[in-house]
């Protein structure tokens, strides 16, 4: 069995016009739900062993912040094939990984890590997969289990063991 967290980056700040879209950095909102969404995850066990980021500002720092959170430091990878990535492209990545790596992590960016959840995710709990329909917002983390190894993950084949929205942080 492997596990895959999808954490979408945190929200980013869009009061500088001059910057790229690659460039922009977190918001204040996304620097407290960064580290926040990072303590949930050492709280619950849920801090990945390898980590695939994209290396757009937003996605690079939201790591970096979830990751002060974190006792365990995983293996990470940078690729900035992940920047705006489309499913089949990070489902790729994913079916590359060493089968060493029970607990994976990608953080990226939308539409692509909301389409990838959804396409995984065949079975799951009942308000988490409603909610996963609805929406992939901001620092947002989706845990879905497969049944094998990498190699073996298949649309629909997934189990959404839970979808968590940072708003819900403070209820936990």
């Amino acid at each position: 069995m492997v596990t895959l967290s999808l954490f979408r980056h945190a929200k980013s700040a869009w009061d500088n016009l001059d910057l790229s879209d690659f460039d922009r950095p977190l918001a204040p909102r996304g620097e407290k739900a960064a580290p926040s969404m990072g303590a949930y995850m050492a709280r619950e066990g849920l801090v990945p062993d390898l980590v695939l980021c994209s290396t757009a500002k937003r996605a690079l720092q939201t790591l970096e912040l979830a990751e002060t959170e974190w006792e365990i430091k995983p293996e990470i990878h940078y690729e900035e094939g992940l920047y705006h990535a489309g499913p089949a492209q990070m489902l790729r990545f994913l079916q590359a990984l060493p089968a060493s790596s029970g607990h994976a992590m990608i953080i990226g960016h939308n539409p692509g890590m909301h389409s990838l959840a959804v396409t995984l995710s065949g079975e799951g709990e009942g308000d988490a997969l409603d909610s996963l329909e609805m929406k992939f917002p901001t620092a947002a983390l989706a845990i879905i289990e497969f049944e094998g190894d990498w190699k073996s993950i298949l649309s629909g084949r997934g189990y959404l063991q839970r979808f968590l929205l940072p708003r819900e942080l403070a209820s936990r």
